[in-house]
């Protein structure tokens, strides 16, 4: 199908302006802002379909409502927060002339306050899925820089029994520190696993059908 004249010329219009270095910067934070919302909405749509179907309670029309709020929840956040990360570093760069390591630290340490300070589950999750991260490249860079010494053995083995131990001692006896899906997904494997009543419970249910 042909294209209209006037269509064509908007088209043109707005592909020269995109290619304009002036307007770089806030193109990068209109870009980053849909990239967030996008990347948002595929990390948390699958996510809060298999823990609202397996855990949560409700009506269809409620779980399905859960879903979509938890999606646009998550979608919204990171966009904003790309938004303003991208911002705050183009502002400081202009202020100084030229960029800085610390520019970049500033800038998502104010967006993360602005963005991500409420305390919410997905907030919680996602700040948490950051912080194990952090921490990994943290020693990493420690050990690159020569501020750490280079293991002569591998630690993984021992991290991860530190890690198992802990988090199931905190499960035991301290349940209610730990975050609450952190908590769902265990007491199904580790408490839910403790009782049945016959094969229908022991197999192929969770728990027992309600009687009719």
């Amino acid at each position: 199908m042909a294209v209209a004249p006037q269509l064509r010329a908007l088209l043109h219009a707005v592909n020269a302006l995109l290619r304009k270095r002036r307007y770089h910067a806030a193109l990068a934070m209109l870009k980053g802002f849909r990239n967030g919302a996008v990347y948002g909405a595929k990390i948390r749509a699958p996510h809060a379909l298999v823990m609202t179907f397996l855990f949560r309670s409700g009506s269809l029309q409620e779980k399905l409502r859960a879903i979509l709020q938890a999606t646009y929840t998550h979608s919204r956040n990171l966009a904003c927060f790309v938004f303003t990360y991208k911002g705050l570093c183009a502002l400081q760069a202009h202020v100084q002339g030229e960029t800085y390591q610390v520019h970049s630290f500033l800038a998502a340490f104010i967006g993360g306050l602005l963005v991500f300070g409420g305390n919410s589950n997905i907030n919680s999750q996602i700040n948490m899925y950051l912080l194990s991260r952090v921490l990994f490249a943290l020693c990493r860079l420690g050990v690159e820089k020569g501020y750490i010494p280079e293991p002569r053995w591998d630690p993984f083995p021992l991290f991860t029994g530190l890690v198992w131990g802990l988090v199931l001692w905190l499960f035991e006896y301290h349940r209610p520190t730990l975050q609450p899906s952190l908590q769902s997904s265990m007491t199904y494997l580790y408490q839910d696993s403790n009782v049945w009543h016959d094969i229908s419970d022991f197999l192929l249910y969770n728990k027992s059908l309600p009687s009719k």
